[in-house]
């Protein structure tokens, strides 16, 4: 039996245990995701990791469709112009076996629930949402994205401006009995990661190209 696999059935029996702490996470994940991550992207994976892993040591959170829809979403933007991009299904799957989650699982519902959403208005997404939504939601980063992510793709909300849009989506945290602050701020945060990535993606590029010059 290699190394590799001595390792794996190893934190396997731990996570049957117990839930693992964040420095467990990371060697797992490294041990499934043998490459190195290119600078511009590895904040980004370690963040993800730490708040999946700090997810899963919550009582009250449950892996939900939302969960997954901005789980899915958030990783597939923010991971714009990784290469190789064939790495990035290992990836994905290597952050969430690392967490406790599966990988195919998330997929499935996320796409799943985004073709239930496609072409309503926010009012016909509000009331969806409300349906769908039988327990208490629990009031994470990744479900405020996740929401917001579903809102953004609304048929009415494509010709409002983005004042008009961001109080129709606050609207709807509040009626969603989430708390408005956090949800804004997360939101805030991650339109301005975006913004930066691709600032930053423009300037290696420009690099790149002056020193072929």
């Amino acid at each position: 039996m290699s190394q590799h696999t001595l390792t794996l059935l190893r934190f396997t029996y731990k996570k049957l245990k117990e839930k693992l702490t964040v420095s467990d996470s990371k060697k797992l994940f490294h041990e499934q995701f043998p490459y190195v991550i290119p600078g511009l992207y590895k904040r980004i994976v370690d963040e993800m990791l730490v708040e999946l892993n700090l997810l899963n040591h919550q009582n009250a959170f449950t892996q939900d469709y939302i969960f997954c829809v901005g789980l899915t979403e958030t990783f597939k933007e923010l991971m714009q112009g990784y290469k190789p991009e064939k790495h990035l299904d290992l990836l994905f799957a290597s952050l969430c076996r690392s967490t406790n989650f599966e990988a195919k699982e998330i997929n499935d519902i996320s796409q799943k629930s985004q073709k239930e959403f496609q072409n309503k208005t926010s009012k016909d997404i509000l009331k969806l949402l409300k349906e769908k939504s039988n327990s208490k939601l629990y009031p994470s980063r990744i479900l405020n994205l996740g929401i917001y992510i579903l809102i953004s793709n609304s048929q009415d909300l494509k010709e409002n401006n983005e004042s008009e849009t961001n109080k129709v989506i606050s609207d709807i945290f509040e009626k969603l009995s989430l708390p408005v602050n956090k949800a804004e701020k997360d939101i805030g945060i991650y339109k301005s990661s975006l913004s930066k990535m691709e600032q930053a993606k423009e300037l290696i590029e420009e690099l790149r190209i002056k020193d072929k010059k």
